[in-house]
This record gives C-alpha cells, structure tokens and sequence, in this order.
C-alpha cells in the first residue's frame, strides 16, 4: 500500500496529489496507475473502485457516492479549456489570458462508468447510471439509465439493484 489511508488500498505506481482534500469512505479499491489531482475537495464514498489507468483532475471538487466504480482509463475533467471563444494557450500562461471552465461533477450511488469513457466538468452522473465504454459524457444523466454517450438506451433493473443491496446489507450485520 502506497498510501496509509484507513480502509483504502492503493498501490505502488497509484499517484494522489493534493490527499488533504479528499476525503474516503471505507473498503475504497485505487488502482496502480491511477491519478489524482485533488486541488479542490473530492469525496469518495464507501465500496469504491477506481481502476487503472484512470484520472481525475481539473481543479475543482468531485463526488463518488457509494458502490460506484470506473472502469480502466476513464477521465474525469473538473475542468476544461474553451477555444472557441477568446481564450488561447496552454497552463504555460497565465489563467487570464485562457478560457478556462471549472465545474463540478458527482457521480451517484451504484454507477459503472465503462472503460476510456470521459466525463466533462459540472456532469451529474444520477444513482444506477450505467456509461457504456468509450462514452464521452458532456450532460447530466437521469438515474437508473443505461447510456451510450448521451444517449439513454435503455433502463437499469433499479428494483432487482436494490433487493441485492438489500441483501448485502443484512449479511454485512450477521458478519
């Protein structure tokens, strides 16, 4: 374990900068070659996987609420740059002279976001949403979704989800 955070496993080669702004839940699973750039506060809820090859950065705040997980090489940008409008440049200049859009992004209980799918800043991902692989999300997703991109396909089995979850519940008591 890289890092010495209560009830979460992180590897050798995982990269977290800015660890004083993230809070974790318990039983939370960091991949090696995952990286974090918490400039800003990022909570991870309990039962988290983030796999490898995953980042998330951009400098603004991020929240993964319970059981949800992203699959290898996703990218969570908090924030971005717009060049069609008057901003130019790269973070080699100053902040004045670049377009730069910072926004928050939570993603809800029980989500998978598929692998290399990308998330721009102030997403809402809602509760049992399911991102297909090689998703680019740009708008709020409505709970319980199957989604391809933006694009809703079809609905998750919320009731069957939930009495699994349920049972998970009432075994995790009897343990």
């Amino acid at each position: 374990m890289k890092y010495d955070i209560p009830n979460v496993q992180t590897f050798e080669h995982t990269k977290i900068v800015g660890i004083e702004n993230i809070e974790f839940g318990k039983d939370v699973i960091i991949d090696d070659f995952v990286f974090i750039y918490a400039k800003s506060k990022i909570r991870i809820g309990n039962y988290v996987h983030i796999a490898s090859f995953s980042s998330i950065t951009g400098g603004e705040s991020l929240v993964m609420e319970d059981f949800s997980g992203l699959s290898s090489g996703v990218r969570i940008f908090t924030g971005s740059e717009d060049f069609s409008d008057w901003g130019f440049g790269n973070p080699t200049i100053d902040e004045k002279y670049r377009n730069v859009r910072r926004d928050s992004v939570y993603i809800g209980k029980f989500c998978v976001v598929g692998a290399n799918s990308v998330i721009l800043p102030g997403v809402t991902i809602g509760e049992g949403v399911s991102v297909s692989a090689g998703s680019v999300i740009s708008k709020n997703l409505e709970p319980w979704g199957i989604y391809v991109g933006n694009r809703r396909y079809k609905n998750r089995n919320r009731e069957g989800i939930l009495a699994t979850y349920t049972r998970f519940l009432e075994e995790q008591v009897q343990d």
